[in-house]
């Protein structure tokens, strides 16, 4: 998959990046390399699965799509 992502310089030093697509999915680096590294890790997370927080109760049916 990809994403666009915003890469700002931080008023502190170094930078902060966010998914626009992605509400809430932000990190930040030194570098602008740093950053970049962050961002991808954080896109997984946010995109990984945690079937333990969805409340299934009977006649709910769980299931998988690839994009």
């Amino acid at each position: 998959m990809r994403f666009i992502v915003v890469l700002e310089p931080a008023e502190e030093g170094g930078y902060t990046v966010y998914v626009p697509s992605l509400p809430g999915c932000t990190s930040e680096g030194e570098t602008r390399e740093e950053a970049l590294k962050n961002i991808k890790e954080a896109i997984e997370l946010y995109l990984e699965p945690e079937d333990e927080d969805i409340d299934v109760t009977e006649g709910v049916e769980l299931t998988e799509v690839i994009v």
